[in-house]
């Protein structure tokens, strides 16, 4: 199963870091059929590097995210915009089915709660501490990663998530 991970995060805006952060837990994975695609929010062009995966996972942080974070299936959403220069996930996978004349493979939202994202400020201890908790899910994950064992470790499903999660990005 070949596998796409996204992670949108500035490291230079505090609890902006999660996605950054938990991207490099992964480079130092190295993980065979997993690629990683990080930047500090996705964009239009983020939707060819769904081409030819089985698999695709969103990873940031998030204002008003349920503690410590939200795993969720995240599907298309039409109606989001798809000209600006940052996107929401559903956008991203939208932009793809759009260019693609298909759907986009199965996509996973990891939104980590984060607190303060203030220019220069360090990670705080909460976001510290939702790192870890979000650290160890992602590590469950990725010892199965196929759609079926991450629907079972979602915390809501598609529909429900695609309004709540949307206003989390939103709102950042």
């Amino acid at each position: 199963m070949s596998l796409v991970v996204f992670a949108a995060g500035n490291p230079s805006r505090g609890d902006d870091a999660l996605g950054p952060l938990l991207m490099a837990d992964l480079e130092a994975l190295a993980l065979p059929d997993v690629h990683l695609v990080s930047d500090f929010q996705l964009q239009i062009e983020h939707a060819l590097d769904l081409d030819g995966q089985d698999l695709a996972l969103f990873i940031d942080a998030g204002t008003g995210t349920p503690a410590p974070f939200v795993f969720s299936e995240i599907l298309a959403a039409t109606g989001q915009a798809s000209n600006s220069h940052a996107l929401a996930p559903e956008a991203v996978l939208q932009v793809y089915a759009d260019i693609r004349g298909r759907a986009p493979p199965p996509a996973f939202l990891l939104c980590v709660r984060g607190a303060e994202f203030e220019l220069g400020a360090d990670l705080s201890a909460a976001a510290r501490e939702n790192l870890s908790a979000a650290r160890a899910h992602l590590l469950r994950c990725l010892a199965c990663a196929d759609a079926t064992s991450w629907r079972s470790k979602a915390s809501n499903d598609p529909l429900k998530a695609r309004g709540v999660l949307s206003a989390v990005w939103r709102i950042r």
